[in-house]
């Protein structure tokens, strides 16, 4: 429930993250904001935004499904479920109630690399979002009951989300291909075995290891005093102990030389769907901001790259995306679409491999830059006028690249990227030995019955 919801937000914000214009005669409004470590090492990052009387705090737990061992994949999103039913002073969904009948909203997240949970409410109500996450924090009721009650509602969000859907068993059979480090290899909702194998000793253990204030980072913006709500949490949360930090996550990749190529069959699906990932670097490196404009020419819009070529003038498919999945290890720029009745898988892959040569040989025109300058405008101020928005990104920030305040150096990294980057990057990670190919055709109904 939590995660499908919220992934559409988390991923408008990376969007965001990735690729910020130059915003010409307009300056870009720099965030100024305190960052505190608190004596247990939890860390606080707060800006104040009086436009609006409402707060937003962000808690980034350092818990993603990276960090899951094998035989206990979902284990993150589950424990995710759990963090709402309740801790010692708060009561089985009690923290909606409380919420809600202050008039906020709320949800939490969990990808690969993290797990994410926010509230949004007035601002005479700093101290009720304060104290519902610092009391889970510090206590969540950990019982046999509540842990069965999360599992059966993970396991029914699977069926709905993955089992029971079109495709649903592609998204799993391209990460298990594509990755050979664990901490990527399964997806986040993880399997119905490793989810009826959960204990509660397992619920404790890893509430002890991940839970704790030195692996976690409390982002809060919106109308709020930054010294005044700063003594707040030190009031909340201080007294809540470290723990011995995780062990690290090991989530290099061997370089991959030769294509993986894998052709399943799916009782649920209509039309045949390609799926194709090349390997890229992880988040933070020079070229995050080249391989999001990559994305944009190639397939933001109906003036893109791939809507022209196959969808408008081939009619290959009805659409076709693509763009760069990063993550904190090794990621995939991937490119996805759905087979058009009468037409071959050959052709569609030919007609994007077509389209990925010809960005590399170029030339790349000046209006297909600018293009993607001016969304990434569009969306940077999107970013900067939610209060939610805002403490999101601080918070991921300061734990993904120790910098609470990269979105304010946005701008320059993406005015700097030049149509000769774009083909750089396309050149080095669009190549046939990085490429993993997953392709599922509907499943031919059985014959009824017997020889007529």
């Amino acid at each position: 429930m939590f995660s499908r919801v919220s992934f559409r937000l988390i991923a408008a914000l990376c969007v965001a993250a990735l690729g910020v214009a130059a915003l010409g005669a307009v300056a870009a409004p720099e965030l100024k904001f305190t960052d505190t470590k608190l004596k247990n090492g939890l860390r606080v990052i707060i800006h104040e935004d009086h436009t609006a009387p409402v707060y937003s705090i962000a808690v980034v737990y350092n818990a993603g499904s990276r960090d899951e061992r094998q035989g206990r994949t979902g284990f993150a999103h589950l424990f995710e479920h759990m963090m709402f039913k309740g801790s010692e002073n708060i009561g089985p969904g009690e923290h909606f109630v409380l919420v809600f009948n202050n008039g906020g909203s709320m949800n939490g997240t969990t990808n690969q690399d993290r797990t994410l949970y926010f509230e949004t409410l007035p601002s005479n109500q700093l101290d009720l979002g304060l104290f519902l996450e610092a009391d889970r924090m510090r206590s969540l009721e950990i019982t046999k009951d509540n842990l069965d009650n999360q599992r059966n509602a993970v396991q029914e969000e699977r069926r709905q989300g993955l089992d029971n859907q079109p495709y649903g068993k592609s998204f799993e059979a391209f990460e298990e291909l594509a990755n050979d480090s664990f901490a990527y290899k399964h997806s986040v909702i993880g399997s119905m075995a490793d989810l009826n194998a959960a204990s509660v000793e397992d619920v404790a253990s890893f509430f002890k290891t991940y839970y704790a204030p030195n692996n976690a980072v409390i982002g809060i913006s919106g109308d709020v005093n930054s010294a005044e709500t700063l003594a707040k949490v030190r009031k909340y949360f201080e007294p809540i102990p470290a723990q011995p930090a995780p062990a690290p996550v090991m989530v290099d990749e061997k370089p991959q030389t030769a294509e993986r190529r894998v052709v399943l069959e799916d009782p649920l699906a209509r039309l045949s769907r390609l799926d194709i990932g090349y390997k890229i670097v992880p988040l933070g490196s020079k070229d995050d901001e080249a391989l999001s404009v990559l994305g944009t020419v190639l397939s933001s819009g109906r003036s893109s790259r791939l809507y022209e070529a196959i969808v408008r003038q081939k009619q290959l498919s009805s659409g076709v995306g693509a763009g760069p999945s990063q993550l904190r290890g090794t990621g995939h720029f991937r490119f996805n679409a759905t087979l058009l009745p009468g037409k071959t898988m050959a052709d569609l892959e030919a007609a994007i491999w077509e389209e990925i040569e010809r960005v590399k040989k170029g030339p790349i025109a000046d209006w297909e830059i600018e293009k993607a300058r001016n969304q990434a405008r569009r969306q940077l101020v999107g970013t900067l006028q939610s209060s939610l928005s805002r403490s999101i990104l601080m918070a991921q920030d300061a734990l993904y690249f120790n910098e609470p305040g990269r979105i304010n150096t946005m701008p320059a990294r993406i005015a700097a990227v030049t149509a000769a980057d774009v083909q750089r990057v396309a050149t080095t990670y669009l190549v046939p030995g990085r490429r993993t190919v997953v392709i599922t055709n509907p499943k031919p109904a059985a014959a009824k019955g017997g020889v007529q």
